[in-house]
């Protein structure tokens, strides 16, 4: 007949494979107290509170009481008997709770008998192990009763017996509910993590298009400032924006490259904004002072620009757009290579366009005649001295994109237009 039953409570178990904890512990305690006869009992589950180790209550059931929702938790190291068993991983039988001998380690709380009107007498409490060995919770069944209901009978070597075979089996199964558990509640924050993750993303992505929003029409609005001193300028730092673009990709340069230098160049003649406006709409030659503090816009455009990381190769530009391959130009008298590439690449759409441009003390040429003093030079423009060799060589090659850039943005059309002009090849 033991045996049988110890069967049974096998199949139990395995049929019972993959159940939620709470559901699983529920009918774990439930089959333990039918076995045993016990009328209530208790599976506490070892766990953790910080580096506190504690027991806890995961089924409480009692067939003479209506329960409440339990809340407390038993410390691993207090003199309570679930805590003793979890401790020594050992069975403890007692006959009467109420009269335990004070030389056992371990003491019996009435709290809950005198709050809800019940009397715990008898007790058989045994750890449960894993498949591991290690005690990974308690059972605790009160009050034996079988044929005779109003006598309370002790528990005994029997009833442990029924249950000791397949603890093993009890305690991996509740370990690897708990296990599963576990993982679930992991992965679901994990999940939610990365929701919020991906919500937070989205929140930055938000931030910083608003800020590179903000950052390019600061960089337009500067660029307008430059021009409002030098009414000849028209659309020409939208057009060499473009050249310079244009010519960046031709040359190969990295793409983060061609996309700075295409709002840098919009920047190259920034500094014009420190030069008195006289000078600036001056219908006639300069003077020899006038044209030195007319030089120094690229040395203001510098100053206004260094300071921030994001405009340094806007910087580079201003300052260095008046440079002259072998050394001739200004402010610094760089040469070669020295000059930034990405002023050296301004210098060209900046040459270019002064040629196509009218002005008051020079007609506009045509985009051939611009070419052929590009390409082979003047009585004002030597281009093996004044032009990046390599980038001449390229401009030759390109040209024709110079002179649509200059025709959808002739001096009179909308602005805009330059900026859809330029994000096409």
């Amino acid at each position: 007949m033991a045996a049988e039953l110890i069967l049974a409570f096998m199949e139990f178990i395995d049929r019972r494979a993959g159940m939620p904890l709470q559901r699983l512990a529920d009918q774990v305690l439930t089959r333990c107290r039918e076995l045993t006869g016990a009328e209530a009992g208790t599976i506490f589950v070892l766990g953790k509170s910080g580096r506190r180790r504690e027991l806890v209550p995961m089924s409480f059931q009692n067939d003479v009481i209506q329960l409440r929702a339990q809340s407390y938790h038993v410390a691993i190291d207090s003199a309570s008997i679930a805590s003793w068993v979890a401790q020594n991983a050992k069975p403890v039988f007692v006959d009467d709770l109420y009269q335990l001998s004070l030389e056992l380690p371990y003491r019996f709380n009435r709290t809950f008998d005198l709050q809800n009107g019940y009397r715990s007498q008898s007790m058989l409490a045994f750890p449960l192990i894993s498949y591991e060995g290690e005690v990974i919770g308690v059972v605790q069944l009160i009050n034996r009763r079988t044929g005779d209901q109003s006598r309370v009978e002790v528990f005994s070597e029997r009833e442990l017996g029924l249950i000791a075979p397949v603890n093993a089996i009890i305690g991996t199964a509740l370990d690897r509910a708990a296990m599963i558990e576990r993982i679930t509640r992991q992965n679901r924050e994990l999940r939610e993590r990365n929701r919020l993750l991906r919500q937070q993303r989205l929140q930055i992505a938000g931030l910083q298009d608003q800020t590179e929003d903000a950052f390019m029409t600061s960089v337009r609005l500067l660029a307008k400032a430059a021009e409002l001193n030098d009414a000849d300028t028209g659309n020409h730092i939208l057009r060499v924006d473009e050249y310079a673009f244009a010519l960046a990709r031709r040359v190969g340069m990295a793409s983060d490259f061609c996309d700075e230098i295409h709002y840098s160049a919009a920047l190259h003649d920034v500094g014009k904004m420190s030069v008195n406006s006289a000078i600036l709409k001056k219908p006639g030659r300069l003077t020899d002072e006038e044209r030195l503090e007319m030089e120094r816009h690229t040395t203001y455009g510098r100053e206004i620009l260094v300071r921030s990381a994001r405009l340094k190769m806007a910087a580079e530009i201003a300052h260095g757009h008046h440079e002259k391959w072998d050394g001739a130009g200004y402010p610094q008298g760089l040469a070669g290579t020295a000059i930034p590439i990405a002023a050296r690449i301004v210098t060209v759409g900046d040459v270019y366009d002064a040629l196509r441009s009218p002005r008051a003390y020079k007609p506009g040429f045509g985009h051939l005649e611009a070419c052929d003093i590009m390409l082979k030079g003047d009585a004002r423009i030597d281009p093996a001295s004044h032009f990046d060799p390599e980038l001449l060589r390229i401009f030759e090659n390109c040209h024709p994109e110079f002179d649509r850039i200059y025709t959808t943005l002739v001096d009179g059309l909308p602005e805009m237009a330059g900026m859809a002009a330029g994000n096409g090849d």
